[in-house]
């Protein structure tokens, strides 16, 4: 997973260098201990699995139920939308995956999110409530962000739907900024 700079006597250290985060690391996360739209995260690894199956039906279902899950009507996100994002990146490399398209459509949805933000913004005292969610959706769109070094192999790619999707999502990313 992405490590975090720590503040070490006030100051902020250098960031480490990003590791690939793929599927082989589903494990690694407590997915029963966080939360996403429908309560605990445990169904997430399997969605993942069944995304990856290879399986159209199966993956365009299991997507699907993804997406309710850490991005729900293509806006809100939640605790484990950061935590999916570069699981969903990985699949989104791997030509055997059937939905790769749709998994671009997500993750610039995600990288567009601020509806939790512009809320806080407009009622500032929202954000004592829900300050959490602000910092999910914050979180969820660094992710994005940081795995955006992918995008040049993805345009790279002969499917024109995939490239269109990419530069959907490179636009996005431009347009949006980490914040």
């Amino acid at each position: 997973m992405k490590p975090r700079t720590e503040p070490r006597n006030g100051q902020r250290t250098a960031p480490q260098p990003q590791q690939t985060t793929t599927l082989r690391d589903v494990g690694l996360v407590s997915w029963g201990d966080i939360e996403d739209s429908s309560g605990s995260a445990a169904a997430i690894p399997y969605l993942l699995a069944a995304i990856a199956s290879g399986d159209k039906s199966a993956s365009q279902n299991a997507l699907d139920r993804l997406r309710h899950r850490i991005c729900r009507h293509g806006f809100v996100v939640g605790q484990a939308t950061a935590i999916t994002v570069p699981f969903l990146w990985d699949l989104a490399q791997r030509p055997q995956t059937s939905c790769r398209v749709q998994i671009l459509g997500l993750l610039r949805n995600i990288a567009g999110a601020r509806q939790w933000e512009t809320t806080a913004a407009a009622f500032p005292k929202l954000r004592r409530r829900h300050g959490d969610h602000v910092e999910w959706e914050s979180a969820a769109r660094r992710a994005v962000h940081a795995q955006r070094g992918i995008i040049p192999r993805l345009l790279a790619e002969q499917d024109n739907e995939l490239v269109d999707a990419t530069e959907a999502l490179a636009s996005t990313l431009t347009e949006c900024g980490p914040r």
